[in-house]
Parts: C-alpha cells; sequence; structure tokens
C-alpha cells in the first residue's frame, strides 16, 4: 500500500480489526520508510444488481420491496414472515448466480411467482394479479383455471381438477 505521508510502497500491517457493521476490514500500517502510521479499509467491491422496469426504467435491486410485495399477497393468509424471509434468501441467491446484472422485472417476478406457487395458491393468484397486470376477469379466470388444472396433491403428484358431473350422471 502506498504510504499517504511520503509515497513509498512498502509498508507492514500493524493492527487489522473488523468494522462495526462487518462490511469492511480496517488495518492499521506501519510505512517502511517514514514509520508513520496510517489506516486502511479494505471492503468487498459489490456491483448491485439492476432490475429493468417495464418502461425501461433501471432500479437496484431491492429485497425489502420484494418482501414488501410478498407480504401484501400473503396478508391474511398462514404464511409467516420467515418462511418470505427465506424465499427473499432463494430468490436473490437464483439472482446472485446469473451472470447478467441487469435483470428485467419479468424475471424476478416469475422466481416470485414460482417460490409462492408452491407455499400458498391464493399467495400465488394475488401476486400474479399484480405482476401480469390483468385487464380483465377473462385473464384472471385463466390463470386460476391453469393453477386447478394442474393442481398437486400433497406428494407433490399432479392430478386431475375435479370434474362436474352433468345431470343424469
Amino acid at each position: 500500500m502506498k504510504c499517504p505521508f511520503c509515497g513509498h510502497l512498502d509498508d507492514r500491517v500493524v493492527d487489522s480489526r473488523e468494522s462495526r457493521e462487518g462490511d469492511a476490514i480496517r488495518r492499521r500500517r506501519e510505512c517502511a520508510r517514514c514509520e508513520r502510521r496510517f489506516t486502511s479499509y479494505e471492503r468487498i467491491d459489490e456491483i448491485p444488481y439492476m432490475v429493468v422496469k417495464k418502461d425501461g426504467t433501471r432500479e437496484r435491486f431491492d429485497r425489502q420491496k420484494l418482501i414488501a410485495g410478498m407480504l401484501k399477497a400473503c396478508e391474511k393468509r398462514p404464511v409467516s414472515v420467515a418462511v418470505l424471509e427465506s424465499v427473499a434468501n432463494r430468490v436473490e441467491a437464483a439472482l446472485h448466480e446469473r451472470p447478467e446484472k441487469e435483470l428485467s422485472a419479468e424475471a424476478v417476478g416469475a422466481l416470485v411467482m414460482d417460490e409462492l406457487k408452491t407455499l400458498d395458491k391464493v399467495a400465488y393468484v394475488r401476486f400474479a394479479s399484480v405482476y401480469r397486470d390483468f385487464r380483465d376477469i377473462g385473464e384472471f379466470m385463466e390463470e386460476l383455471k391453469g393453477l386447478l388444472d394442474g393442481q398437486e396433491d400433497k406428494e407433490g403428484n399432479v392430478r386431475a381438477a375435479p370434474r362436474s358431473s352433468g345431470p343424469g350422471e
């Protein structure tokens, strides 16, 4: 590290500590030439994930916004905040596994919908109604029909939706 006092490139680390926030390492260094001490900080260089909205604007991925959307969809449903936190963790992990740093809002929404579909069907439909921006009841019914046609039992086996029996059956 270059000494800020004399510009010499040789120093030794006298002390290393984690910062209070835990996001950096603070190092006390002593210059080998002028023997003056200085402090350096080491941080992880994070490149933020950007979400490209439908209108083309970009904003940083916001975990709290993701959780708030899921909380709204799960309102008055038997889904704990801890479960939603773990869903957010899985969605965030999936984002970190992708090589691209810009993702469409549609891609993020699809990840959330996949999680909600297995977690709570009502929350899934609520989230889908906002995410997919249903324009009429027909689009909403199509989503419900698709959900009912591919229902799974507790073991994860797909079963057919119950059929109504007509008169005389």
